[in-house]
């Protein structure tokens, strides 16, 4: 009977365990960033996308919202001036629900404008990164010439080209801000996940390791128990044949 993996030398461990290397094309190190790996989990840098993006939701509607708030608020008591309220209490619930549309209105304009641009970002600038398995100043000025120029595409050429150029003047000092905590880390994202490739191809080689072992001794001993059960079974059918009573010879079956 053959064997069924025939092409696998004995003790060699499974292709299930992948590789301690990283993917070596950028395009499936780009389809290995929106996938989960063998823990469930998103890469790092999609995990920092959706947080980037998510700060850049609060912070923008805090910058539109706060200061909205407060002039929507002080343009309703300027306009209210004439209008006769019940008592004071009405007067100042009035001017608070003023504040609070002024704060959602703009708050809502602004939150989606900045998430948005930060979403592209760091798509763009963390999708040149995995394709290139590096990080770079260029990566940072791309990514923000093609937000800003997207978000001043509808506006003409001219105004596309300013936003690219704003987009890159602002991509620059964020890269430089990103390199800098990363170097103050001691090493880069991409450093990190080989690092962790490594450390997760190690262990379950590992476990694989201690599992064979486990099986070998398992098979020894069940291949040590089953020879001893059929001598004993062959001994015993021996001195059953031996306990049997004689056949009679033919003459004494005639007399």
């Amino acid at each position: 009977m053959a064997a069924p993996e025939s092409g696998r030398a004995l003790g060699s461990a499974p292709r299930h365990l992948g590789t301690a290397q990283p993917p070596g094309t950028g395009w499936e190190r780009l389809r290995e960033l929106w996938h989960r790996d063998e823990l469930q989990q998103y890469p790092e840098e999609t995990l920092n996308i959706i947080k980037a993006t998510f700060s850049g939701a609060v912070i923008g509607w805090a910058y539109g919202g706060l200061p909205a708030f407060h002039h929507a608020k002080t343009q309703y008591i300027e306009r209210s001036q004439a209008e006769i309220f019940q008592n004071r209490l009405d007067a100042v619930q009035s001017a608070h629900r003023a504040a609070v549309r002024g704060f959602i209105r703009y708050g809502w304009r602004w939150s989606w404008r900045i998430a948005t641009f930060v979403a592209i970002f760091n798509t763009v600038s963390t999708g040149l990164s995995v394709y290139r398995n590096k990080t770079a100043f260029s990566h940072f000025a791309a990514a923000g010439a093609f937000t800003g120029g997207l978000f001043r595409v509808h506006l003409g050429l001219s105004r596309m080209a300013a936003g690219s150029v704003f987009g890159a003047a602002f991509g620059i000092p964020a890269g430089g801000l990103l390199l800098a905590v990363q170097k103050l880390a001691g090493e880069t994202i991409q450093e990190k996940r080989t690092r962790e490739r490594r450390l997760l191809h190690e262990q379950k080689l590992a476990e694989w390791k201690a599992r064979l072992n486990v099986t070998e001794a398992d098979l020894e001993e069940i291949v040590s128990n089953t020879q001893e059960g059929t001598m004993e079974r062959d001994i015993e059918k021996i001195q059953e044949l031996l306990n049997l009573p004689k056949n009679p010879l033919p003459s004494e079956d005639r007399n």
